[in-house]
This record gives structure tokens, C-alpha cells and sequence, in this order.
């Protein structure tokens, strides 16, 4: 037993000392990693989780827990005064159902009265149905208010007629008096809500229109945002007791951050964030405080802000930079005692030295340019040190 495991340990350091062999040919035959220099893009990126603020008013009737009916649909723009939704009135299904029972009844007289002049009643008759139909699509009050007028002087010339050359007509003015009063009361209890201001309609209340304010921003704390508990990227939910007129050319985003690029950041310079739809908008930075130890930064959204309409609090990337050029791996630059960068650029098996300039470098990647014969004169180099590098040129790691 002794012996067979004497021969398995042998066995296994010759196989050891046979691949760790190998490995020596293999660095001594290729012992660097190369790369070629391309052309490409280089950002620097910062992910965080923002709040979203807007200029929002909010419009809330006496009869909203009667329910909503909808004039402007979401994310309309509307001007100031004009009708955005109504609330239903009170018992307005009710008055419904005895409308259509009323009706019911007169078109059985119709159908029963032979001596009524047909063409004049169905002239009058598709007059009424038309202006109704316009009543239901109308938002301006106005025209509402002279379609029910006009609608009111065929029913009544509509009657006359009736009570003229019908036995029946008397019945018939009662039945039409009867819808008249049921149509004036449907209409008497509604209650419509106009725009205040212009801008857009929206029916996703949340409770934070007016505590989430744009008026100032000293109110504006990490313990305050995220005392309120808003889940990140959770859609708000659709209201039927209210909307709200939002201005969406200002849309503000607050973030923190304690990064560097976040401390160096000025007020009023402008980056792009990224949204999660990787729809890229311009921000401008309108205001910037410390809060702990981190910076609170507040950006206006100059685009795409009805793309933020559903949230209060969202994922996004701070896009800090962005720059192109000769692209290399950050594992191919080198110093020099001179603490000048370089890289080595292999040609024909050869290897030479090439100073560059490191214009913008993230983790992985560096943006690179050249160097003038004059320029590295200044620093004490000779003019056979002044090489240039060149796209697809081959370098080591």
C-alpha cells in the first residue's frame, strides 16, 4: 500500500512539473497580451435612484366620490378654462333609466298614430338625435349651453305638431315635457371641472402634489424623501375623484450622490441621464446642497418628462461624460520617471515606445491623442521619441 502511494505522489508532481514546463514555453514564446487601437466611444456613468418633482395643480370637485367622467384623456394638453372631466350627477343612472322609459312610450305613440305627418316628425326627429349627439362630445360649456337650446326649440316645434294633427297629441306634449324636465335635471346636477392653468392633464394622484413642491427646494432632505415610502419605479394610479394640470417643461429630478464628479458638478452646467427606456434626456443641475455625507443635487429635465409622468421615484444613470478617439485598454498605459504616459507598440516582431496623451479614462478604457515633436521637446524628450500612435496599430498589455 505504502508503495502504491509513493508512486501516485510521484505521479502526480511529474505531471505538475510536466504542465508548470509548458506553461514557461508558452510566456517565453508569447509572453504579452496585445491589443489593437480602435476608434470608439468612452462615457463615465454613475447609477442612482432619483425623485421626480413637477409644477403640478391639483383639481378636485364637491361631488367627487360621485366618479369621474373623462372630457380630456391623460396626458392631454388643455388651455386655461376649458372643460377636463365632469363628475357623474347625483343619481344621473336613475334619470337615465326614466329617460329611456319615457322614450319607450313615445315611440309606441309613433307607431300607433297614423295621421302624424311623418316626414316633418323625422326631420325634427334626427335634429334632436343629432344635436344630442354632439352634446356628449362637446367640452365647451358654451356651445354645450346653446346646443341644449336649439335642441329644446325642435322638441318643442316637435310637440306643436303633435298636439296639431294627432289625437294622441296631448298624451305625446306630456311624454315630451316629461323627457325635457328629466334632460334638464341630468344636466342641472353636473358639476365640471375646468383647467385652471394650461398644460397637461393627468388622473395618477398620488397625495404628494402638494408636498412635493417646485416653489423652492430648502424643504428637500434624504430623511424627508425617503420618510415618505415611495417604491422605486412603482406606476401611479389612476384617480376617479380627481386630476391635476401639470406643467411638463418642468420636470426636476433629485438625486445623491458622493462621488466626485457629483462635488465638482456646477450649478446650471447641463449632462444627459439616461431613463430607464434608455431614452437619453438633457438636465440641467439647478441646485446643489451637501447632506451628510453626500451631495443632493436637483436637475431639470429639459426632454422627455412625459416619459416620467407615471412615477415618483425612478433608476437612472448619471451620464458624466462622453468622449471619442483612439481607444486603448487602461492595462496598455505606463509611466515613465518623467511621469509622462506611454504605450508600446509592437511593429515587424519590434517593440517601441510611444508617448500619449491620456485625454479621458473611466475604469476600463482610456481616449488617447498624440503628442507634438514641440511639445515633447518641452518635456526633454529627443525628436527620435517623438512617435505618433495610429489606429489598428498593435500594443501590449
Amino acid at each position: 500500500m505504502n508503495k502504491k502511494k509513493v508512486a501516485l505522489v510521484l505521479f502526480v508532481f511529474i505531471v505538475l512539473i510536466a504542465y508548470a514546463g509548458y506553461l514557461i514555453i508558452r510566456i517565453v514564446q508569447n509572453p504579452t497580451v496585445t491589443f489593437f487601437v480602435e476608434k470608439g466611444d468612452l462615457t463615465l456613468e454613475e447609477s442612482t435612484v432619483g425623485y421626480i418633482l413637477r409644477s403640478e395643480t391639483l383639481v378636485k370637485g364637491e361631488n367627487y366620490k360621485n366618479g369621474i367622467v373623462k372630457i380630456k384623456n391623460e396626458g392631454e394638453k388643455v388651455s386655461k378654462g376649458e372643460a377636463i372631466f365632469r363628475y357623474y350627477s347625483n343619481g344621473e343612472e336613475a334619470i337615465r333609466k326614466q329617460i329611456k322609459e319615457v322614450n319607450d312610450k313615445i315611440d309606441k305613440v309613433f307607431s300607433q298614430e297614423s295621421k302624424v305627418i311623418p316626414k316633418d316628425i323625422k326631420t325634427l326627429e334626427d335634429q334632436i338625435t343629432s344635436n344630442l349627439d354632439k352634446l356628449y362630445q362637446l367640452n365647451d360649456l358654451k356651445k354645450i349651453a346653446e346646443h341644449k337650446k336649439e335642441m329644446n326649440q325642435y322638441i318643442t316645434k316637435k310637440s306643436q305638431i303633435i298636439g296639431e294633427q294627432s289625437p294622441a297629441g296631448s298624451y305625446l306634449k306630456e311624454l315630451m315635457n316629461q323627457k325635457a324636465d328629466l334632460e334638464n335635471r341630468l344636466s342641472a346636477n353636473r358639476e365640471y371641472i375646468t383647467a385652471p392653468n394650461p398644460g397637461v392633464i393627468s388622473y395618477r394622484v398620488d397625495g404628494l402634489e402638494n408636498v412635493l413642491t417646485t416653489t423652492n427646494f430648502d424643504y428637500l432632505n434624504k430623511d424627508f424623501l425617503e420618510g415618505l415610502d415611495i417604491k422605486n419605479a412603482q406606476v401611479i394610479a389612476s384617480s376617479n375623484e380627481a386630476g391635476k394640470i401639470v406643467d411638463n417643461f418642468k420636470t426636476y429630478i433629485v438625486c445623491f450622490s458622493k462621488s466626485e464628479n457629483a462635488e465638482n458638478a456646477k450649478q446650471n452646467s447641463s449632462i444627459k441621464i439616461r431613463l430607464p427606456s434608455d431614452k437619453e434626456a438633457i438636465a440641467t443641475l439647478v441646485e446643489k446642497k451637501k447632506d451628510g455625507d453626500e451631495w443632493l443635487m436637483i436637475y431639470q429635465i429639459n426632454s422627455g418628462s412625459e416619459e416620467l409622468m407615471n412615477y415618483r421615484k425612478l433608476s437612472f444613470d448619471l451620464i458624466w461624460w462622453h468622449d471619442s478617439g483612439l481607444r486603448i485598454p487602461n492595462e496598455a498605459i505606463k509611466k515613465d520617471e518623467k511621469g509622462t504616459s506611454y504605450i508600446i507598440r509592437k511593429r515587424s516582431g519590434a517593440e517601441e515606445k510611444v508617448y500619449v496623451k491620456v485625454l479621458r479614462q473611466n475604469q476600463n478604457y482610456a481616449i488617447v491623442d498624440n503628442y507634438s515633436s514641440d511639445e515633447l521637446a518641452q518635456k526633454g524628450y529627443t525628436k527620435e521619441e517623438a512617435k505618433k500612435v495610429s489606429l489598428y496599430d498593435e500594443i501590449t498589455l
